[in-house]
């Protein structure tokens, strides 16, 4: 039987607080007040914890641990997902995944962990000046977030669904590689997407969490941060609004945080949304702008044998050859990996409708997919979306596909089918509306070469949010400094993907660690005058 460590501690007396229980106003005092406890702010959590601060995580999603992961998605996508992983962009136009429980994304993702590309890097220091972003300066915190979350390129063997990249690559004489995964003891069951049961995926659920509760800090659940006040330089207070026992409908309490220094990291959605809500101060209209999503197309090969995509690691063979063939701010590049291939989320990405629909269902154990994640940011006509907020006070991203980002969608459609069809497939049915199957590359070539190239007829997804905060140390052209230090309230710091000034160009979770280890070392060394220890 696997240990619900999570659990126990909290029966143990571990400070977990869950709002929805409360039956009045309350107040509460902290060092350091963190929204969000995904990979930015539960990285924070324990360095700023163990550095001997008083520490308050607040989380608008419920508690779930190991006990409730039971591979099943009509349980796991209400309870761990923004808007029961429906949240869509303002057109409609892409789905949008987004962890929404104690661990944020990394208790949903799928474990692929890489560093930020040196090309990125190099991007951010010529273009926004980032000066410590270099591969040298930055090694040392993904390599102490490497160890600390178990993040190795997988051994197994691949599934399926992986070896199928992997082969059709290999004939086309494309490059492939191994994923790195943030995992120990995996037992390969392929339903990382509902929370893992076996806590082996080393998310902040399992790891840093449990380290700042143990050293003292306290967690608020089902919390929703409103605003923060601010008297022209510092933020006095935080206003959360406790929800109701759905998670989703607020209550008419509210809990008062007051602290030395707030963090924010809420994510490339939600933290725009939280400054927006506050009204801090923002001359030069940045906060929400240039928010950058990897948007994400898909293609479908069916196989002459079963694959079973929804078994095994969901993640372990990635080739970036189509990111490195031209320059990073020419034509767009994209990234290959695969998804697993579950019945819900496949039935609600498919195209088609009816009995075409139900084919298509009935033979999910011979589908295998792959998907191109788009790098957005890096040319001037992919500046990305922009966060704002609705009548009620909730985000909505709008995300326009410019020309630019079609054309690269286009050419991602086409590799995907021919490698597909390298790799042994019957047929091959690109995401779009007009399409249908295909038995040959050079049908599937000419029928993608005709496709209208617009939102709704063309399937886009994305698990990848960014932007919105960006860094820099022009306060004309960003909103925080490389530090995440807010430019105009000097106790608030953003630690989250919205940071970033554009795509990483590769799943962002270990970025997210890395870069919030250092700068939350750096926050704690400012609030404490002592040298954070690593945690690693």
């Amino acid at each position: 039987m696997i240990r619900d460590f999570v659990r126990e501690g909290v029966e143990g007396g571990w400070d977990v607080r869950d709002l929805s229980r409360i039956d009045r106003d309350a107040h509460v005092a902290a060092d350091v007040a963190i929204v969000g406890t995904g990979a930015g702010g539960g990285t924070a959590a324990e360095i700023l914890a163990k550095s001997g601060l008083r520490v308050v995580l607040i989380e608008e999603g419920p508690l779930r641990t190991s006990t409730d992961f039971r591979m099943r998605e009509r349980e796991a996508y209400p309870q761990l997902y923004q808007e029961s992983a429906a949240r869509k962009t303002a057109d409609k136009g892409i789905t949008i995944l987004q962890g929404r429980s104690v661990g944020g994304s990394t208790t949903v993702n799928w474990t692929s962990s890489f560093r930020t590309p040196s090309d990125t890097l190099a991007f951010w220091r010529e273009r926004y000046g980032l000066r410590t972003f270099d591969e040298a300066q930055l090694a040392p915190w993904f390599a102490m977030m490497e160890r600390r979350l178990q993040i190795h390129p997988w051994q197994e063997a691949p599934n399926a669904n992986n070896s199928a990249l992997r082969d059709g690559a290999a004939k086309l004489g494309i490059p492939s590689k191994v994923i790195p995964r943030n995992v120990d003891g995996c037992r390969n069951l392929g339903y990382c997407g509902m929370g893992c049961p076996t806590n082996a995926k080393q998310s902040m659920l399992v790891t840093t969490i449990p380290a700042a509760l143990r050293h003292g800090a306290v967690l608020l659940t089902r919390a929703r941060a409103e605003r923060f006040s601010f008297d022209g330089t510092r933020i006095g207070e935080l206003t959360v609004r406790a929800l109701q026992s759905d998670g989703i409908a607020p209550s008419t309490h509210t809990v008062t945080i007051r602290a030395r220094h707030y963090v924010l990291a809420a994510g490339a959605i939600g933290s725009p949304a939280v400054l927006l809500r506050s009204g801090l101060p923002d001359p030069y209209r940045l906060v929400g702008k240039r928010t950058f999503l990897h948007p994400v197309v898909l293609s479908l090969a069916v196989m002459p044998q079963p694959v079973n995509g929804f078994s095994g690691a969901p993640q372990s063979i990635y080739s970036d050859h189509f990111m490195q063939t031209q320059p990073i701010d020419a034509a767009i590049g994209y990234k290959l990996e695969v998804p697993p291939v579950h019945p819900v989320l496949a039935a609600t990405t498919l195209v088609g409708f009816g009995d075409t629909h139900a084919r298509i269902m009935n033979d999910l154990a011979y589908g295998q997919v792959i998907i191109a994640l788009l790098r957005d940011g890096f040319h001037a006509e992919s500046a990305g979306g922009s966060v704002a907020l609705n009548g009620d006070g909730t985000p909505v991203l709008d995300y326009p596909m410019t020309p630019y980002v079609w054309e690269g969608a286009r050419r991602a459609l086409l590799t995907m089918a021919e490698i597909q069809f390298a790799a042994g497939a019957k047929a091959v049915l690109p995401m779009h509306e007009d399409a249908q199957p295909y038995e040959s590359f050079p049908a599937a070539r000419e029928a993608i070469a005709r496709f209208p190239m617009e939102i709704l007829r063309t399937r886009v997804v994305s698990a990848h949010v960014m932007g919105g905060c960006a860094m820099g140390n022009d306060v004309r052209e960003s909103v925080v400094d490389e530090y995440g230090a807010h430019h105009h309230a000097e106790n608030l710091t953003v630690f989250d993907g919205s940071v970033f000034p554009t795509s990483v160009g590769a799943n962002p979770q270990l970025s997210i660690y890395g870069i919030s280890a250092r700068n939350a070392s750096h926050l704690a060394q400012r609030l404490t005058g002592k040298t954070a220890a690593p945690i690693a």
